[in-house]
């Protein structure tokens, strides 16, 4: 635990409506500007912070304390931290876990995440409940706030920005056992360890390929499925892997998509995608299987969504999941493909395992096929 708390410099946070909040400096001392979204998750936050589907985006905890049980090397889901940006009531530097390595303050200084803390967190998130989502700019080296705002009026919006590209695996890699019976490529557009750990633990061997990967190098690793994953961004904005996606349909071999993945595998059916009022993230979503009649507790972190009308007009798309809160569409089934996808995420990094029989599904559909 460190000996003593870093006295913090003024911040200030700027949103794009005119709204200015003032708190105090965390994490890395600059500015920092991206679309506001909040999660309230009460633990996992550092699985958040590496949760590559963040890119993009200044993220509010809604948790009152976060940082109070430090950081440690095996709890990421990709190799840096991916937010733009945090913003929390109480962001800690003292933490209480004696198996972490780090503080909160350390690792956003080494990981270079400028934050803000001290604000009043349950405003921030009524007003982005009420307006939706909008961009923010934080800074901790300029209190001015008319420059503020007119930095922020470059921010681009994240509808229309394509940024898998940005976070995907540059080289193909490989995970699992090469002895396995089951082989499955894996599409990375952000894709989280623990989805590709959750396959492993299953008896696959992966091969992970960048996002701009054609069918035919995918093809090449002779694959018994195909697994599409979650990500950042705008889907309507990403033409090349909605091709590549019908492609994979075409080879009829099973195929599951998370998040993004869900959303893609929507766009190659005909379905289109909308940028959601203010999204859904956090731990605790309730979804029901409309299969089995039963409901999970899940994890979820999307800022798009599928077209509910369009999905409930096609012919060839069996709605599978539906949110309890909302009902928006959770998850879809392909009637004459053995694809299907959620919105969610089953790995549950951080979060309940309710819905992780989801990759025993896809085994199962591959030994079947």
């Amino acid at each position: 635990m460190p000996d003593t708390i870093q006295v913090s410099k003024p911040a200030v946070l700027v949103l794009e409506d005119g709204s200015v909040f003032h708190g105090k400096a965390f994490g890395k001392i600059g500015t920092t500007s991206g679309e506001l979204c909040f999660n309230t998750g009460m633990t996992g936050y550092q699985e958040v912070f590496t949760d590559p589907s963040y890119y993009g985006q200044v993220l509010i905890m809604n948790n009152a304390h976060i940082g109070n049980y430090g950081v440690m090397p095996k709890d990421v889901e990709s190799d840096s931290v991916k937010i733009r940006g945090l913003i929390g009531r109480n962001l800690e530097e003292r933490y209480s876990r004696i198996q972490a390595t780090a503080s909160l303050q350390q690792y956003l200084e080494e990981q270079e995440i400028v934050a803000i803390k001290e604000v009043d967190t349950r405003a921030l998130v009524a007003a982005v409940r009420t307006k939706g989502a909008m961009n923010c700019i934080i800074s901790s080296e300029s209190q001015d706030v008319e420059e503020l705002k007119a930095q922020l009026a470059g921010v681009p919006s994240m509808g229309g920005l394509e940024l898998s590209s940005h976070v995907s695996t540059k080289e193909v890699y490989h995970l699992g056992d090469p002895n396995a019976s089951i082989r499955v490529a894996v599409l990375d557009f952000g894709v989280k360890k623990n989805i590709l750990q959750c396959l492993a633990d299953r008896g696959v061997y992966l091969r992970v390929h960048p996002a701009k990967t054609t069918i035919t190098e995918l093809m090449a690793f002779d694959p018994h499925g195909f697994f599409i994953s979650n990500g950042p961004g705008d889907p309507a904005a990403m033409d090349y892997a909605v091709q590549t996606v019908k492609d994979i349909l075409e080879t009829n071999k099973p195929t599951f998509g998370i998040c993004l993945g869900h959303q893609l595998l929507a766009l190659a059916n005909g379905i289109p995608t909308f940028k959601m009022h203010h999204g859904h993230r956090g731990l605790n979503h309730p979804v029901r299987n409309i299969i089995t009649g039963l409901c999970e507790i899940t994890t979820q972190n999307h800022g798009f969504g599928v077209d509910p009308e369009a999905v409930r007009k096609a012919d060839h798309i069996e709605i599978t999941h539906i949110n309890l809160n909302d009902n928006s569409i959770e998850g879809i089934r392909v009637k004459n493909k053995p694809a299907f996808s959620v919105q969610y995420h089953p790995e549950s990094t951080p979060g309940p395992f309710d819905s992780r029989y989801l990759f025993d599904d896809f085994v199962t559909m591959i030994k079947q096929n």
